[in-house]
């Protein structure tokens, strides 16, 4: 199951105008490119490989973003699920740009279907329908109660080491991060990506490969703001509290409520909000 080896940042000839004077200078931006993602699943007596997905992503960590990217979708629940992940040799030039998952036991064909193009800025717009939106949480269970308390002492800190672990944001200032943490606040792992979803699924599809999934006693943080579809994938992974440097959708506060997750948004500059589950921050009100 050996990944490409990918650029994820790419240098530019530009020309910078400041002080009134122009110049040319080198700059690096972030790499952006299309994964397709399909499975191969048991049919009619032999195997099928069916396309599901296109998201646009930052070439790297393709194995735990295909995996997490099922897991949210309710494709497969457990590690034990997936077989093998590997690149399509058929496709070349693109061949690091399509992932086949393959998977232990056939899929319900609308989970297949409701999935065609995501862009990077948004997990949730290649959804065929509203109702396959609704669907995909109702099979969502609420999140047990506990799970990790923190200080607010303890949750300021989140984003900066969040930030500290950013390599590729520190050389082209165009990365989203998702970072786990464990219940001491401390880093388990941390992916960045040009889409906010990406670097969620890259997170959570790392866990789930390990075999760390559900994970009860465990927070994700986000450098960015917090969308449906980010509490949703959260939800999925078993991940009961969430920070997030920006702020919260109404959808995502209702969603966190329903389901028993702690949302927290706006944690920059020695404040923050919390919006559901206060129980998990100690002296919250």
């Amino acid at each position: 199951m050996a990944q490409g080896s990918r650029r994820r940042i790419k240098r530019l000839d530009v020309r910078r105008y400041e002080s009134t004077e122009w110049t040319r200078r080198e700059d690096v931006v972030a790499v952006e490119e299309p994964l397709e993602i399909r499975v191969d699943v048991p049919a009619g007596g032999g195997r099928a490989e069916l396309p599901i997905s296109v998201t646009m992503r930052t070439p790297g960590d393709d194995f735990p973003l295909a995996a997490g990217f099922l897991l949210g979708e309710g494709i497969v629940s457990t590690r034990d699920e997936i077989i093998d992940l590997r690149y399509c040799r058929k496709v070349t030039p693109q061949e690091f740009n399509v992932v086949t998952v393959t998977l232990r036991r056939a899929v319900d064909p609308a989970l297949l279907t409701r999935n065609f193009y995501t862009t990077s800025s948004c997990g949730v717009c290649g959804k065929a329908s509203i109702e396959a939106v609704e669907a995909q949480v109702a099979q969502c269970a609420p999140l047990p109660a506990g799970g990790p308390t923190l200080t607010a002492e303890a949750l300021l800190a989140l984003p900066n080491r969040l930030r500290e672990a950013q390599a590729v944001f520190e050389r082209t200032g165009g990365l989203h991060a998702a970072g786990l943490f464990d219940g001491e606040g401390e880093v388990v792992d941390v992916r960045e990506d040009v889409g906010r979803h990406n670097a969620v699924d890259k997170v959570v599809g790392a866990a789930l490969m390990d075999g760390g999934v559900p994970l009860h006693e465990h927070l994700l943080v986000v450098s960015g703001r917090l969308s449906f579809d980010i509490v949703q994938k959260a939800i999925t992974a078993g991940i009961p509290v969430i920070v997030a440097v920006g702020a919260p959708s109404s959808l995502a506060v209702d969603l966190a409520s329903q389901f028993g997750v702690t949302l927290v948004g706006f944690a920059r500059g020695g404040a923050f909000n919390v919006y559901a589950g206060a129980d998990r921050v100690e002296a919250g009100v």
